[in-house]
């Protein structure tokens, strides 16, 4: 009969013959899933100018679809900038998703709108309801506090905590004051019944301005550019004078 000492020897040995080839396909499997990674090709710099186009395009629909309801397209024509999310959705609230990518537009003090910047949303804190379907909303920056947060900041909230009083347009009451900030939004129920949103994590997409522009150059060096960049024209031609 064997001893207790010699039960457990057998067992272990038993226990090492059966999971070392489970080990070895563990580890074939982590390199087989390793490789197509390292064979993928980085992405060109002639695809991020072509998202970033698209982006712009995408943008220049969401806001002729806007300008079609004249109580926006009033505040378009008060307003000193416009953030412009083209898609949005539960998939896109990491930091640094392409789905959350927007457009900023600034206007110039003549009242021109300038040209586009590239920034991406990390989420919103506030009223985005368990089963809201993604889609696109726009930042309406209806004063000159609100845009001062995308000229002197990288990384930032809009919310009351940063100063400013951030209105959910649905909740709008006809003839309300807008606030410092009034999020539209495309898809119906996507900020729910909540009268005031927190949007959080916006960041410079440096990656996408860099490419459209061709160059790299700032956030500030892209809004204050004196020179119409010509692809953005139908964006400026859809926000309306």
């Amino acid at each position: 009969m064997l001893t207790d000492i010699a039960r457990g020897a057998v067992a272990a040995a038993v226990f090492v013959l059966l999971s070392a080839p489970a080990a070895v396909a563990a580890q074939e499997s982590r390199a087989g899933q390793g490789t197509p990674n390292a064979a993928q090709p980085a992405e060109t710099g002639a695809q991020r100018k072509e998202t970033a186009a698209r982006r712009v395009a995408d943008a220049a629909g969401v806001a002729r679809t806007m300008a079609a309801t004249p109580a926006i397209a009033a505040l378009l024509g008060r307003a000193r900038g416009v953030y412009i999310v083209p898609t949005y959705g539960r998939a896109a609230l990491g930091l640094g998703a392409e789905g959350g990518s927007g457009v900023l537009m600034t206007r110039h003090a003549d009242g021109r709108w300038g040209n586009p910047v590239f920034y991406t949303i990390g989420g919103i804190s506030l009223g985005l309801q368990a089963g809201a379907e993604g889609g696109p909303f726009a930042l309406l920056l209806m004063n000159q506090k609100a845009v001062d947060h995308f000229r002197k900041r990288n990384n930032f909230s809009l919310n009351a905590d940063a100063g400013l009083t951030v209105i959910n347009y649905a909740r709008m009451a006809q003839g309300t004051t807008a606030g410092d900030v009034v999020v539209w939004s495309g898809s119906k129920g996507l900020f729910g019944n909540a009268a005031t949103i927190a949007i959080d994590g916006i960041r410079y997409n440096q990656r996408l301005t860099h490419a459209y522009y061709g160059k790299p150059i700032t956030a500030l060096e892209a809004m204050d550019g004196g020179t119409p960049e010509p692809q953005s024209e139908p964006l400026r031609t859809a926000l309306g004078k």
